[in-house]
C-alpha cells in the first residue's frame, strides 16, 4: 500500500482528529486545575515532616504535568500529521500503523514491528551501560 492509497478514510481521520483534540482539551483542563491547586497549597506547615511531604507531593505533581506537557506536544504533532496526510503511517518504514494501534495509541508514530525494534535497541543500550 502506498501513501496515495490511503487506508484511513476521511471519516476515520476526522474521528482521530476529534479524539486527539478532546484528549488535548482534557489535559489542558487538568493542567489549569493543577496550577490553581499548587498556588493554593503554599501554606506554611506545622512541622518539617509536613513540609517535606507537601514538597514531595508538589514535585510529583510537577513531574506529572511535565509528562502531560510532552504528551500535548505529541498530540499536536499527530494533528499536524493528519493535516499533511502522513497520519497513520510509520515514520520508519512508511507502512500503515493500523487502525487498532491508532485506536489504542492515537499519537503512535511507529508500526508494531518498528516499535519493537526501537524498544529492543533501547533495552540493549541500557544493558551496555
Amino acid at each position: 500500500m502506498t501513501k496515495s492509497e490511503h487506508y484511513l478514510t476521511k471519516e476515520q481521520l476526522e474521528y482521530f482528529r476529534a479524539k486527539l483534540l478532546n484528549w488535548k482539551k482534557e489535559l489542558l483542563e487538568e493542567t489549569v486545575g493543577a496550577q490553581h491547586q499548587l498556588k493554593e497549597e503554599k501554606v506554611v506547615e506545622a512541622d518539617d515532616l509536613d513540609t517535606a511531604s507537601n514538597m514531595s507531593n508538589q514535585l510529583f505533581e510537577l513531574r506529572s504535568k511535565d509528562r502531560e506537557r510532552k504528551l500535548i506536544h505529541k498530540i499536536d504533532k499527530a494533528l499536524d500529521r493528519i493535516d499533511d496526510g502522513t497520519y497513520g503511517y510509520c515514520e520508519e518504514t512508511g507502512e500503515p500503523i493500523g487502525v487498532k494501534r491508532l485506536e489504542a495509541r492515537p499519537i503512535a508514530t511507529l508500526c508494531i514491528s518498528a516499535q519493537e525494534r526501537h524498544e529492543k535497541s533501547e533495552t540493549e543500550y541500557r544493558e551496555d551501560d
